[in-house]
């Protein structure tokens, strides 16, 4: 039996009942793969559910608001994500006329889209010859064939790539392409795979050479830039608080927030008292304390934020001010989210 026909087999017997492989309708199959970039399947499934029941269609999404869209999503994380997924639902109604193009070439060209999504939609939803290569596939190929490139150097996504095609089964495309990404998620899975069941394991190179943990290779990340947060958590008389829309080419775009001290260090109560007037207009004395003396660290792939959230009591009233039901209607990254919550239990 083949690479593949082992691949098929796997998959018939051993793969998951969800949501998105009741149908190969493009907009379903778009959806989940835009949702499970960099995110795991238990994840993104609840939101998958979440989101087609608010936005059956791609018209439907093309109609609602950015704003709604990124609140829906809130907790999702990788948050271009989200906006890329709205501005490509308006250029499929108002460019494609609500049909999704059915090439790879053609789909490459939307907004969000990549190679491996591109693969994943033209394979699944319109049976194109097109591999596809993820995270799970890349560990299947490099462990059995102990290919040891760089999955993440020039070289290595070219090699995988053609690898791929050559093992692709043209037979049944679709399932094949669902079933390698399968396999690799459960079986040839990145922590304690399941080699002694694994169909492959007689032929299979790093389980022979007892090299499991050498695949697949990768290039050194590169290192994390530390960052200071201090939120100026503005609270007036009337118990209400301030949002302000984050802008520009940073983290977390055309979200809210409090109002931002970002400082090369972490800082002092008397350094942020200093600095206040930097942010805020604030016309009446006002009482500044820090709401915990503990730094909450929150880790993004390639940055952490050490954060702190200082509490500033004024006299002034707020003139866009928000209560606390109103907050819960704004999109929020998570970090912000969970200090909410302690804000409405300890201030409203």
């Amino acid at each position: 039996m083949t690479f593949s026909k082992k691949i098929l087999h796997w998959y018939s017997e051993n793969k998951r009942s969800l949501p998105w492989r009741t149908t190969t309708d493009p907009y379903n199959i778009w959806l989940s793969e835009i949702m499970l970039q960099q995110t795991r399947v238990a994840q993104g499934k609840p939101y998958y559910i979440k989101f087609i029941k608010h936005y059956p269609t791609v018209y439907d999404l093309a109609n609602a608001s950015e704003e709604e869209v990124l609140k829906l999503w809130q907790g999702l994380g990788y948050y271009s994500r989200a906006r890329n997924l709205h501005f490509t639902s308006k250029k499929i109604v108002e460019e494609y006329n609500g049909q999704f193009p059915d090439t790879y070439e053609e789909l490459m060209q939307l907004k969000g889209v990549g190679d491996y999504t591109a693969s994943a939609i033209a394979s699944i939803s319109f049976n194109q010859p097109e591999p596809v290569v993820d995270g799970n596939v890349y560990r299947v190929l490099s462990r059995y064939f102990g290919i040891d490139i760089p999955i993440n150097s020039s070289k290595g996504i070219a090699y995988f790539k053609n690898l791929a095609r050559e093992l692709l089964n043209h037979e049944n495309i679709r399932e094949y392409n669902q079933g390698i990404m399968e396999f690799g998620a459960i079986q040839c899975a990145p922590k304690k795979p399941l080699c002694l069941s694994c169909p492959l394991n007689e032929t299979c190179i790093a389980y022979q050479t007892n090299s499991i943990d050498k695949y697949p290779a990768k290039l050194k990340k590169a290192k994390i830039k530390k960052r200071f947060f201090n939120y100026l958590v503005v609270l007036d008389n009337n118990g209400n608080t301030h949002l302000i829309k984050r802008s520009g080419q940073d983290i977390w775009r055309n979200l809210y927030e409090f109002p931002l001290l970002e400082t090369k260090q972490e800082v002092s109560l008397n350094v942020v008292k200093q600095r206040l007037p930097e942010i805020l207009t604030l016309q009446e004395p006002h009482l500044v304390y820090e709401s915990s003396d503990k730094t909450v660290v929150h880790k993004l792939s390639h940055q952490h934020l050490y954060t702190k959230f200082w509490i500033v009591k004024t006299e002034d009233r707020l003139p866009n001010g928000l209560s606390a039901k109103e907050l819960e209607k704004y999109p929020v990254p998570v970090l912000i989210e969970e200090f909410i919550k302690t804000l409405k239990n300890s201030y409203f």
